[in-house]
């Protein structure tokens, strides 16, 4: 077999960053869509949706993790909190042996909601993955695990805002 021309290659990626980068705009708006329907600022659904899904994966978030999560201060974060709560749609719970630790559980119309607005999607983006597979799906996995990597070191080292 020929070994694709380093061009192709080059090009290839260009396509997969630039699909990537569309695929983000598309998740970005959904989030302000979702944040609409629920009546709430486009960053206090964000953070009402990560509380939720950290729950769901059975590894709930602190507030220092929320923060770290959506990339606000803490007194930005505990603000933003403290609307969340007072609203009903998060509680802060101590729930470690450590009672200093704050653990954020999402009150369960955030997760009815969020289950109406994405569960659509949801299976739609299930049924589009269905015809690859596992072994590839395992190597896109891979793939989308080490741009990751790549983001998070290059936001590290600029995290003074260059």
């Amino acid at each position: 077999m020929e070994e694709p021309m380093r061009g192709d290659v080059t090009a290839q990626r260009e396509r997969l960053i630039e699909g990537l980068r569309i695929y983000g705009g598309h998740y970005a708006e959904l989030g302000r869509r979702f944040a609409a329907w629920l009546g709430l600022h486009s960053t206090d659904a964000t953070a009402a949706l990560e509380i939720a899904a950290a729950e769901e994966r059975g590894t709930p978030l602190s507030p220092a993790r929320l923060s770290e999560r959506i990339s606000l201060s803490t007194g930005a974060t505990t603000a933003l909190l403290n609307r969340l709560e007072a609203a009903g749609h998060i509680t802060r719970s101590r729930e470690h042996s450590d009672r200093r630790v704050v653990t954020l559980r999402s009150g369960a119309h955030i997760q009815e909601r969020a289950d109406e607005f994405f569960g659509p999607l949801a299976r739609r983006l299930d049924a589009s993955m269905t015809p690859y597979p596992p072994e590839l799906l395992d190597r896109f996995e891979s793939f989308v695990a080490d741009l990751n990597a790549a983001l998070d070191a290059h936001l590290a080292e600029r995290a003074d805002g260059t």
